[in-house]
């Protein structure tokens, strides 16, 4: 039987573009990654960088090219754009970040249109839905990565919390990227046990205590890509393996569900806009919006977050 070969295009060569071409190198997550950037020195420094890896990693060719070479793509990972300057409103990020990807993006589509896209570039959730509008690209091939760096960052601070491993803690965070989103806490599990339960009856946290330490948790989660931010300069090693999380879940077809920013019609009280929610996805990419029981106080706190970003929307005139 001849193994299927698989290529992943990359665009933008800064630190998470070049972040996610190593992690999918060391994951062997595909045979061919190119490297698209319009500074193309750094991209064929990146390219060669990496291919420098091949003796010790599954085998796969790396190279740097335009975007014309992203034909024939099995998934196009888009990170590039700008970061967020201090005193920059999120707005007048997504102006900028937004405008690019309109220019870019139907250029790319036509070029590899039965590609799968994951948006990375921030803020994740408008610009999924800009590659939607601007692109014949059906709803399913378009994925955001949404939520899934909240939520691994939200099961690390719960696994330091009860002093367990991660893998003993199961967690969602929902809605929009950053500062907006919000836990339903009600869906958070340590060992299987309802997290509130774990911590009143294992952790003999009192009943008045919970909500303080939850509320602490989640401040210190929201937080947490600041502190690297102050301390390094940006972000990119957790949004990169984050993002192989997902590839291995496309390629694998095994109906994973996972928190990607999607396109809402109804689920959770959002039209018409894309944010973070579970989704089951796989080789056609978002198969289904996965609607998860939430309490009342949760629902009503997610159409919230939801109405913040349809607001955002409308400010930057997305769905005109």
């Amino acid at each position: 039987m001849t193994e299927k070969k698989r290529k992943i295009s990359i665009l933008g060569t800064g630190n998470v573009g070049a972040s996610v071409g190593f992690a999918a190198m060391i994951e062997g997550l595909a045979s061919e990654i190119l490297l698209v950037d319009i500074n193309k020195e750094k991209a064929k420094g990146e390219a060669l960088d990496l291919s420098q890896c091949a003796a010790c990693l599954p085998s796969c060719k790396v190279w740097c090219g335009e975007y014309e070479d992203v034909a024939g793509s099995d998934i196009v990972v888009v990170t590039f754009g700008v970061g967020r300057k201090p005193g920059q409103s999120r707005l007048d990020l997504a102006k900028i970040n937004i405008g690019i990807l309109q220019s870019v993006m139907p250029t790319v589509a036509k070029i590899a249109p039965d590609a799968l896209y994951i948006i990375v570039s921030n803020p994740v959730d408008l610009l999924t839905y800009a590659t939607i509008k601007c692109t014949n690209l059906s709803v399913n091939q378009v994925i955001g990565t949404g939520a899934m760096l909240d939520t691994h960052r939200l099961s690390q601070a719960i696994a330091e919390y009860c002093g367990t491993d991660i893998s003993n803690v199961g967690s969602y965070v929902l809605g929009e990227h950053g500062d907006s989103c919000m836990v339903p806490w009600s869906l958070c599990t340590v060992a299987g046990l309802p997290l509130r339960e774990y911590m009143t009856k294992v952790m003999k946290v009192s009943d008045a205590e919970v909500e303080v330490e939850l509320d602490n948790i989640y401040k210190g989660m929201v937080a947490a890509g600041s502190m690297v931010i102050k301390a390094k300069g940006a972000t990119y090693y957790a949004i990169a393996v984050s993002v192989c999380k997902l590839i291995k879940a496309l390629v694998s077809n095994t109906d994973t569900i996972l928190p990607v920013s999607t396109m809402l019609n109804g689920e959770y009280g959002g039209n018409n806009i894309c944010t973070g929610v579970p989704c089951k996805v796989g080789a056609s990419g978002v198969k289904s919006v996965v609607k998860l029981p939430l309490t009342d106080d949760e629902a009503k706190l997610l159409k919230e977050k939801i109405d913040t970003l349809t607001g955002n929307y409308d400010a930057l005139e997305l769905r005109k």
